[in-house]
């Protein structure tokens, strides 16, 4: 039973993230179609990790005996978390999927290459560690992908959501090196605790940069949609999501979780067509293939040893 508990938890986690590019497109809106934040979409990321922030604050309170930081080290860790997998990667994705031509499946799939940029990053910044021809040859296959999704006019590269599909690609770069600094980091600081200062920290930077460009809270427009998408991003896909991921984070180990950013695609093509009538491309779905296929060359070791422990985990379950 606890097998399917961990699939029901895997399918989940999936649906709500990658209903997630839907919500912030829904919230954002298009030039025909306005939402709540079409004209401030680093404020709208910004109040997504306010409410995001407290909550797991609040979770952190009940759930660690360490609620603030302690030492340069921790704090060193939630400012590269705050910088780079918050402000960065949000403020990115937010304004990338302001453009028309970024759908919520395109969104999903550019950011599915994290898991990959993850490990390119890594070799990077361990010198003892270097990518094999293989390796390379995988990671040139996911930014291939990349480029067969933005699918660009080679007569006019600013047409079509190049620049757009390319500041999606920016912030999924910005996740994956801020994941492996933190990493590096190594603080001994609770998870829950280093998220919430994260959220919070990198909200407060989208407040400043939204400010800096211009962005004003009159631009922001108070509709049911605008209030359902910050609700959704900010209490399902953040807090609760975060709080499933911690939980398959431990059962399952980190090769299987990243296979979340493989699925979530799926579901943000279902409920970009079901809520607002988006249509994924062949471009998207080739695109998919041509990155996961570069995933799976580059993990191929980390998944060849996980595959003993995953038949071994199979046969000795028994039910509870």
């Amino acid at each position: 039973m606890t097998r399917y508990r961990n699939v029901a938890l895997f399918v989940f986690l999936a649906a709500v993230w990658g209903a997630a590019f839907m919500a912030i497109k829904a919230g954002l809106g298009t030039p025909t179609d306005p939402g709540g934040f079409f004209d401030a979409p680093v404020l709208f990321a910004a109040i997504r990790y306010d409410v995001a922030g407290v909550l797991m604050l609040a979770y952190a309170a009940y759930a660690t005996d360490q609620l603030v930081p302690r030492g340069r080290d921790e704090w060193a860790t939630v400012a590269v978390g705050s910088v780079f997998i918050m402000a960065g990667y949000h403020a990115l994705l937010f304004v990338g999927e302001t453009d028309p031509a970024v759908t919520s499946a395109a969104a999903a799939v550019i950011v599915s290459l994290s898991p990959l940029l993850t490990t390119a990053f890594a070799r990077a910044f361990l010198p003892s560690e270097r990518l094999t021809a293989v390796g390379v040859v995988g990671l040139l296959l996911g930014l291939v992908g990349v480029v067969v999704l933005s699918n660009p006019d080679p007569n006019d590269l600013l047409a079509g959501g190049a620049v757009a599909k390319l500041l999606v690609f920016g912030a999924a770069a910005s996740f994956a090196l801020g994941s492996v600094l933190t990493r590096r980091i190594d603080a001994d600081l609770p998870i829950e605790t280093m998220e919430a200062w994260t959220m919070l920290g990198g909200a407060a930077l989208m407040h400043a940069l939204s400010v800096g460009i211009g962005e004003s809270v009159s631009a922001v427009r108070w509709t049911t949609d605008a209030v359902l998408a910050v609700g959704y991003l900010s209490v399902v896909a953040s807090a609760l999501g975060f709080l499933v991921y911690f939980v398959l984070l431990e059962r399952l180990g980190p090769i299987e979780i990243n296979l979340v950013s493989y699925v979530a695609p799926v579901f943000a093509a279902l409920t970009g067509w079901a809520f607002l009538g988006e249509l994924p491309t062949r471009y998207t779905v080739v695109g998919f293939v041509v990155i996961f296929a570069g995933f799976l060359l580059l993990k191929r070791e980390s998944i060849r040893a996980e595959m003993p422990r995953l038949r071994g985990r199979d046969t000795s379950e028994t039910r509870d």
